[in-house]
């Protein structure tokens, strides 16, 4: 079981899931360490902040969850695959940017907690949003063999 779970490539949208949320993990400490580093030693606006460490944990994300996560790729061409995974990236900072200026200047939560909830709230559009756009195979038409 661990064997499937950690290392044979798979179609199961669980175990995507779980191996993407151990991605999401990876590329967040990345993320949130170029947010925290950017704002607080180099005095730049949390919102510049947030959007480097997006584009940071976009670049690991990528690379972790096509070497690892998802087993079925939709395109062969990387440069069209990678497009389009940062323009759903670019869609999942703009939320990003959104929810952290909500709940910061709107809400009065410090920055890194609105990163926190910000998170939580893009893991879950970057995982459906990638998996269906990219890495999950489409379905065949009628007629046509599976």
């Amino acid at each position: 079981m661990l064997r499937k779970l950690l290392f044979q490539k798979t179609n199961s949208a669980p175990i995507q899931f779980f191996r993407y949320g151990i991605v999401g993990a990876i590329a967040f400490v990345c993320d949130f360490s170029t947010l925290v580093a950017l704002t607080e030693f180099l005095k730049i606006h949390y919102l510049i902040s947030a959007a480097v460490g997006f584009i940071v944990g976009l670049t690991v994300n990528y690379i972790l969850s096509v070497r690892w996560v998802f087993a079925y790729r939709k395109y062969s061409s990387p440069l069209q695959e990678f497009s389009i995974f940062a323009v759903i990236g670019i869609i999942g900072l703009l939320l990003n940017e959104a929810f952290m200026y909500l709940f910061t200047d709107i809400a009065g939560v410090h920055y890194t907690l609105s990163k926190l909830l910000a998170t939580f709230l893009v893991f879950l559009w970057n995982f459906t949003a990638r998996r269906y756009a990219l890495f999950t195979p489409s379905k065949p038409s009628k007629g046509e063999a599976p």
